[in-house]
This record gives structure tokens, sequence and C-alpha cells, in this order.
């Protein structure tokens, strides 16, 4: 049964669990904007041990708190700037990425968008990860705020009841008039204190993302991304599928080349191979075309990963670099393949000659250093980092794939979250901060709240504005 199935089953029972307890413990619910807060004191005593017990310790990460909380205000301000950026003027990338720029992120969105640089993301990912982020988050409020002497109210989880009874955050109440007498470093300690343990348990998360990883899955294959290919002139072009052409132009090889499959080009008595899609993207390359070498791999219609020669596992390019070198041109081999429904599929194929070395074998394969635009696909390439693209890594157990996602998925979201927290807009605990850092340079309430002001609006202006281009793009 596919995991969907598993998943929108207990994405079910949740939402009945929920709305059954819900139900039961109405009394304890409190409506407070958009979500109804069920408080509890669950949690306190373990807050107010380590609040105490830890003081000095607490006392110095205070400081290590602050300063990344300035360092994450700073990279989020920068990051948005350039989202700005994108939407603006990368109207192509937009196109591409689909998502608004305001989509908060939902079971199944990767799914739904398409979103093929993404892996899966299921509701099971979801209320684990926003369980570990936002308690973790919001304990680590109440830890510095009883450090500072600040009373805790009380503790609880927040719940969108409109739809569907699901879990959204979770939140510890602190005394508010008493926490607004503290110094004001004790307030961005406690501010910053969510988005510092975010950062902790991205790390942290990473690490055992590693870990796993490298437990989890062998190398078992090369995935190559093009076939080899050469650069020519238009003007040195002597023929197009056999028919011949004297110093031609752009729209007389266009004219000439088949619709479907591969079309045949001759240039200085060198046979070239290209799709008519291909030569069409090229319109604007100044003269030139960039084609395909005729190789045996492209003229055997070899996918992407490859997992043996002749049997033998190849699992890494320098493995299968030092295999095909074993051979010489004109040797007969076997590749095996791993095509899209996981089963393997062998291709003979007879060896050629390599252009730059005439006794070498030559299969013809290519890699490309993929050059992730967006800061989405960034951001992706940051935290896969640790994985080399050009190998297939296979599961040694049929879950890894699953456990890897959500551990990836806890990754992305830890960072995420802890740089949007950061941002200097009046919602996020980033508004606070940036109003008590100003209050703290200018010693006037007036100008801080001014200057708070001012860069709220302004990010709330950009993101309309980004909206706004998000709609043309989608649309044209």
């Amino acid at each position: 049964m596919d995991f969907t199935v598993y998943d929108i089953i207990l994405l079910v029972s949740f939402v009945v669990f929920t709305s059954v307890f819900l139900y039961r413990r109405r009394k304890n619910l409190k409506k407070e904007g958009l979500l109804f807060l069920y408080k509890t004191s669950w949690g306190m005593k373990l807050i107010d041990r380590i609040g105490n017990k830890y003081k000095k310790t607490l006392d110095f990460l205070s400081y290590v708190s602050i300063a990344v909380g300035f360092l994450l205000m700073a990279a989020m301000i920068y990051l948005f700037g350039k989202l700005v950026w994108t939407y603006v003027f990368q109207s192509d990338i937009v196109q591409i990425v689909k998502i608004p720029p305001i989509m908060p992120l939902i079971p199944y969105l990767p799914q739904l968008f398409k979103l093929s640089f993404l892996p899966p993301f299921y509701f099971i990912y979801w209320i684990i990860i926003l369980a570990v982020v936002a308690i973790s988050h919001e304990f680590s409020h109440g830890i510095f705020a009883v450090n500072k002497k600040i009373k805790i109210k009380s503790t609880g989880f927040g719940f969108f009841p409109y739809f569907l009874p699901i879990f959204l955050a979770a939140f510890v109440e602190l005394d508010e008039k008493n926490m607004e007498k503290k110094k004001i470093s004790s307030q961005m300690a406690i501010l910053s204190a969510g988005t510092f343990m975010n950062v902790i348990v991205g790390i942290l998360s990473l690490g055992v993302l590693i870990l796993f990883f490298s437990l989890a899955y062998t190398p078992s294959g090369v995935v190559f991304d093009t076939y080899t290919y050469s650069v020519i002139g238009i003007a040195n072009i002597s023929s197009i599928n056999n028919l011949s052409v004297t110093n031609p132009d752009y729209t007389e090889i266009i004219a000439l080349s088949n619709e479907t499959g591969f079309n045949e080009i001759e240039a200085n008595g060198i046979k070239y191979l290209a799709t008519k899609s291909l030569l069409e993207e090229q319109k604007d390359y100044g003269g030139y075309f960039i084609v395909f070498d005729d190789a045996p791999a492209i003229n055997a219609n070899l996918s992407s990963t490859i997992v043996k020669i002749d049997g033998v596992i190849v699992p890494n390019k320098e493995v299968l670099g030092e295999k095909i070198l074993t051979y010489s041109p004109g040797d007969k081999v076997t590749i095996t393949t791993l095509e899209d429904n996981d089963f393997l599929l062998d291709t003979e194929m007879v060896l050629g000659k390599n252009p730059e070395n005439k006794t070498a074998p030559y299969l013809g394969i290519g890699f490309i250093e993929a050059e992730n635009s967006g800061i989405l696909k960034k951001i992706v390439s940051v935290v896969t980092s640790f994985k080399d693209q050009s190998v297939y890594y296979q599961p040694n157990f049929g879950a890894a794939d699953v456990i890897y996602d959500l551990l990836w998925w806890l990754v992305l979201i830890s960072f995420s979250v802890a740089l949007c927290n950061m941002l200097p807009v009046g919602i996020f605990d980033g508004g606070k901060f940036f109003y008590l850092a100003i209050l703290a340079i200018t010693k006037s309430k007036a100008k801080a709240k001014k200057a708070f002001s001012i860069i709220t609006y302004l990010f709330l202006a950009l993101l309309a504005v980004i909206m706004i281009f998000w709609a043309i793009n989608m649309f044209k």
C-alpha cells in the first residue's frame, strides 16, 4: 500500500481524536484572534527547574542568543531583499517555482505544486516537525524568562478551528508587564531564545541526518544529466538529415529540422545530433549551436542512472571511469540502468573512440554543475550538500526514505522558522527585538516606535509588491 494512504488515514484519525479531545476540554479553550488557545500548566515545572538550575550557563547563552538574533535578522533582511529581486526581475524563476511568496508550508505542498527538487511532505512529517520546532521554541522563551525572574502564567497549544482542528502552535504565556520592567538586554535574550533554539535543533538535526544517511544508504550507481556535447558554427554546417546546405543561416537549419527525434547535423566533417527544440532554444547564440556528440550513450537512448557495466556495480563516476578504461574502442558492453519504475534495464552497446584520445574508449555521458537559481533551491542545495549529486544511493531498508525525508524537512524547517521569526515585523519576535535594539541606541521610546512602524510597513509594502508580481507572472 502506498505511504500516502497510511498518511491520510493518520490525518483523519488525528482530526477525529483532536476534535473529541477539544470538545471534552472546551472549558480550557480561549479564543484569541484566529486561534483557539488550549491553556495548561504542562512543562512549567521542567522550565522552572532548567531556568533556575543553570543560571550561569543561561546568563552566558543570553549574550550568544542576542548575537544569533542579530545575525538571523541581518540574514533574513538580505534573503527578503533577494526574494523581492527574484519576484520583480526574474519572472522565469517565478514561473518555474509557482508557489506564492506567503504560502504556508502545508502537507503535500511539494506534491501539489510538482516541485521535483523537494522531497514529498506528508502530514506525519508536518505534525512531528511542528511539535518539535514549536515546543522547543516556546520552551526556550520560558527557560530564559525564568532565568531573568519573569513569571510564567501558562503553557499550551494553539488550534485553528474553522476547517480542521489541527494543532498549529505552542505557546508559553509570560507576565508581559513584569517583562517590560527588565533590562533591554534581558528582554532581547528572551525574545531571541526561541530562534536560538531553532538553530540548535537545526544543527543537531543536520548531524543526525548526515549520520543516518551514511548508515541507511549505499552508493549504488551513477546519475548523469547530459550527453557529451560540442559547440559548432552555424556557417560550418554542411548537411542536416543528409540534405546538403551551403553557408546556411539559423532559419534554414530550423526549417530542415524534424519535429521529433534527433536531427543528424554534419559540420567540419563530423556528425552531431540535436532535437529541433534544442536548436530553437538557441536562436540568440550568436551564430553558434550547442549540439550533442554522436556518441554511444545518446544513440542507445541511455537513461540517467547507470548501476552496472557487464554485471559489475559502479557506485560512483570514478569507478565508472575506471571500468570503462578496461575496454577498448569497438568493444561491446552491457550497461544496466535503473528506470523510473525501479526496474533494471540491460542495454548492449559498442564503445566509441574518445574525440580527444582516439585510442581510449568512449561512452558519451556528461555531468552538469547545476546552478541553483532562486532562494528556495539554494537553501535546498545547502541542506543536501553532503550528498554527491552524481551518485545514486540505494536505501538499505524499506523505511529509509521516509525517515530521511522527515529529518531533511526538520532541518530545513528549523532554520526557516529561525530566520522568518527574526524578520523585523510586528507579528514576529524579530519585530519587538528590532524595537528594543533601536530603543537601546536612541534611548527614546518615541523614536523606537516610529522606526518599528516604518520598517513594519516597509516590509508589508514589499510583500504586497512581490505578491502582485507573482500574480502577474502566473497569469502570463
